[in-house]
């Protein structure tokens, strides 16, 4: 069953790449406030990769997929949280865009499981 929000607010739900690149990408930002240690933020990869800056919590990876003041805002709170997103017109949908292939693209992941294989083979390779 759907939440119940707003006209302005709709619950989506489940999405395929297609429609998933579009929403994130006509979106203001994604809001991700987690309050656990997540491993890894994919939707907050994706977002990025889709020019969109995130607002995560300070939470697990997103010290690692975001960086604060660049590509969205790492906070603490919901007070934080809403302070940030009136500070998103400094965001270049840019520097989301390049971070995020610089560092999560499959380029980048297959460049890097390489280095590791060959790291394996031969350990004088660092």
């Amino acid at each position: 069953m759907a939440p119940s929000l707003n006209e302005e607010i709709l619950f989506v739900g489940h999405v395929g790449p297609e429609q998933r690149n579009e929403l994130l990408g006509k979106a203001a930002a994604l809001l991700h406030p987690i309050r656990f240690h997540e491993p890894f933020g994919l939707s907050v990869a994706e977002a990025m990769l889709c020019g969109t800056p995130v607002v995560a919590f300070d939470k697990g990876s997103m010290t690692e997929l975001v960086l604060s003041g660049k590509t969205g805002y790492l906070v603490n709170t919901v007070d934080e949280a809403v302070e940030a997103l009136q500070q998103l017109g400094s965001i270049s949908r840019t520097d989301c865009h390049q971070w995020a292939r610089d560092q999560f693209s499959q380029e980048k992941m297959v460049q890097d499981y390489l280095k590791a294989y060959r790291l394996i083979i031969d350990p004088s390779n660092q």
